[in-house]
C-alpha cells in the first residue's frame, strides 16, 4: 500500500509540494523539538523564518 501512496504523490500536484523539518528550541526546558510539516515549494522560505 505504501508504494501505491508514494507513486501517486510523485504524479500531478504532488510534485509541488516540500516535507520541511525545522529545529526549535523549547524555551521552558531548552531541548530542541522537531516541527515537520508539508507546505507548498514557494511557501518554504516562509515556515522557516516563522517565529512559533
Amino acid at each position: 500500500m505504501a508504494k501505491k501512496v508514494v507513486a501517486t504523490f510523485q504524479t500531478g500536484k504532488g510534485k509541488e509540494f516540500t516535507k520541511v523539518i525545522k529545529t526549535v528550541k523549547s524555551p521552558k526546558t531548552g531541548a530542541y523539538m522537531f516541527k515537520t510539516e508539508i507546505v507548498h515549494k514557494d511557501h518554504v522560505k516562509d515556515f522557516l523564518s516563522r517565529k512559533d
